[in-house]
Parts: C-alpha cells; sequence; structure tokens
C-alpha cells in the first residue's frame, strides 16, 4: 500500500467515524431521526456479519436470519425471565444465535453452492415455526413481549441513559464499534487471510494443506455470533422480538444490503443498509408496493455496479 493509499483510506474512516457520531445533529434537518439510524446500525451490523461469510469466504447462507431472530429472543428471554440485565441480555442473545450456528454450521459445512444455501434456509425455516408455534414460550405470531431494555447498573449504582433515542443510539454505536473492531481483527489476521485464499480458489486452499472445511465452520460460526449480537440490539432497539426476524425474507434483505453496499468491502453492507432502511422508511410511507423499488434499485446497482455502491464512490473519487 502507497502513503497516498493508506492516507486516503485514514481519511475515508475518518469520516465514516464523524458520520456516525454525530448522525443524531445532522439527520434530523435532512427529514430523519435518530431511531432510523439507530436501526441502520443493527441492520448494518447484521448485514457486515452475512459479509464476513459471503464476501471474505465466498460461502452464501440464506438462513443467517435464523440466528439474528434466535438472538432477539435471546436477549428478550433474559431479560424477562433471567436478570433485568441490559448486557446480560446482549451476551445472552449473542450466544443463543453464535452457538446454535456452531451446531447446525457443523452439519452443512461440507456442502457448497445451492446445497449450502438451501440447507441454511430449511434450518432458518425450522427456528421459524418453532417460534411461531411456540406460543408459550416465543408468543406465537404476535412476538414475545413483556421486556424493556434496562439502566446499565454497575452495581454501587446504575445509569438510566437507554431511555432517551438519542442517548441508545450512542450506545449501540459503541457496540457496533467493538463488534467491528474484532471483526475487522479476525479479517486482518492470517486466519481472515486464509478465508480470501479459500474464497479464491478452494481447490489450491486444500492442495496447500488447509483444513477447508475446519475454516468455513469457524467462519460460519463466528458469523452467527456477530449476527446474534445484532439481533439482541435489535430486541432492545423494539423491545420486542418476533418470528418474522427469521423468516428467509429476512436473510434476502441482510444479502441485499450486503451485494447492494459492496459485498468483498469491509464497509459496503452497512452503505447498503443504510440505503435499504432509508429508502424503506420513505417509500413504505407512500406505497406498500416499497419492495418493488428496492427490488428495481438492486437489480440497476448489480447490472452497472458490480462492486456495489462503495465501489463505484471508491472509483470516482480515485478518477
Amino acid at each position: 500500500m502507497t502513503g497516498g493509499e493508506g492516507a486516503r483510506k485514514l481519511i475515508a474512516l475518518g469520516a465514516i467515524w464523524a458520520a456516525l457520531l454525530l448522525a443524531p445533529y445532522w439527520m434530523p434537518p435532512l427529514g430523519g431521526y435518530t431511531a432510523l439510524g439507530t436501526r441502520v446500525l443493527v441492520l448494518g451490523l447484521a448485514a457486515m456479519s452475512v459479509n464476513f461469510l459471503l464476501g471474505f469466504t465466498g460461502v452464501l447462507s440464506f438462513g443467517h436470519a435464523a440466528y439474528f431472530g434466535l438472538g432477539a429472543y435471546g436477549a428478550g428471554l433474559a431479560l424477562k425471565f433471567l436478570a433485568p440485565s441490559t448486557p446480560l441480555s446482549l451476551i445472552c442473545g449473542m450466544l443463543v444465535g453464535g452457538i446454535a450456528g456452531a451446531i447446525l454450521g457443523a452439519l452443512i459445512v461440507r456442502r457448497r453452492g445451492v446445497y449450502f444455501a438451501m440447507v441454511t434456509i430449511a434450518f432458518g425455516q425450522v427456528f421459524y415455526y418453532i417460534a411461531f408455534q411456540w406460543s408459550s414460550v416465543t408468543g406465537g405470531d404476535d412476538g414475545l413481549r413483556g421486556f424493556s431494555r434496562r439502566p446499565l447498573d454497575f452495581g454501587a449504582f446504575s445509569v438510566d441513559i437507554l431511555s432517551n433515542a438519542e442517548s441508545f443510539y450512542y450506545f449501540v454505536l459503541f457496540c457496533f464499534a467493538l463488534a467491528a473492531a474484532a471483526m475487522g481483527f479476525v479479517l486482518r489476521s492470517p486466519f481472515g487471510r486464509t478465508m480470501i485464499a479459500i474464497r479464491e480458489n478452494e481447490r489450491r486452499a486444500r492442495f496447500l494443506g488447509i483444513p477447508v472445511e475446519r475454516h468455513i465452520w469457524i467462519a460460519f460460526t463466528l458469523s452467527c455470533f456477530f449476527i446474534g449480537f445484532a439481533g439482541a440490539l435489535y430486541a432492545l432497539l423494539n423491545n420486542f422480538a418476533d418470528p418474522k426476524g427469521l423468516h428467509y425474507s429476512q436473510s434476502g434483505d441482510f444479502v441485499i444490503m450486503a451485494v447492494m453496499g459492496g459485498m468483498r468491502s469491509f464497509w459496503g453492507p452497512l452503505l447498503g443498509a443504510a440505503v435499504f432502511v432509508i429508502l424503506q422508511d420513505y417509500l413504505s410511507s407512500i406505497t406498500v408496493n416499497w419492495m418493488s423499488f428496492i427490488g428495481l434499485l438492486f437489480v440497476f446497482v448489480v447490472l452497472f455496479f458490480p462492486r456495489g455502491l462503495l465501489g463505484a464512490i471508491r472509483r470516482k473519487v480515485q478518477a
């Protein structure tokens, strides 16, 4: 990497974090609101988790919403039945999503291509119907209610900073930063380089002696932990969890966000999530067919910007 490229990356990274830090101040004048920014962060983290597997390992999962939904239910059930602790609920949601992913990932890791994608859909739909039918625990189609995010308890004192929309945004931003840092650390490690090697040429990676199945399983498991954490944050955002969060259509939304933003870039899925969420919020207030317009935009991006919106922006800046 040349000095100029490094400087451009630092400037771009600084601009991203400055935009995120100042979002509660610049969004309202543009017609947005703070909760919309919080939703972008949460769904952006979910899309980045899908991209962790798809963009950097080359494995497509259409069932990742299952672990997102399990994270939401894990957080909600922990708050409702275990202890009124926000940090504990986040840990429980992340563990539920991640452990479920680790167990199922071991069963499907030898599948490739469309077979892998279809098996992930099948397992995801199993969790969806369990949540839908087990109404005594999950609330069924009405969803899980009766819980809410709690003040942060530090033992000797507690701080109620999560009831306000702006303070909760910064709490979610802090959680997002931790998850993004962990994700970036993994991708820059030798394991992350091995993931990319598998994506580029799995056969060559096998000839080099890399245990491909084990690496894909670890990548799948880590991705499930990250998306389970995003699901837990989503439950705290809405004070609600429902079976729709586990449905394969939600997985499709995450894939659209990742591909539209730029699936082989680290920050592309966050941009894709921002475009998706903002358009959804605006168009759904105008028409019930809002998804048709997002679908047309997705097709346009795939046809004319194969590297996604972030790739197009980078090419424009470098031109």
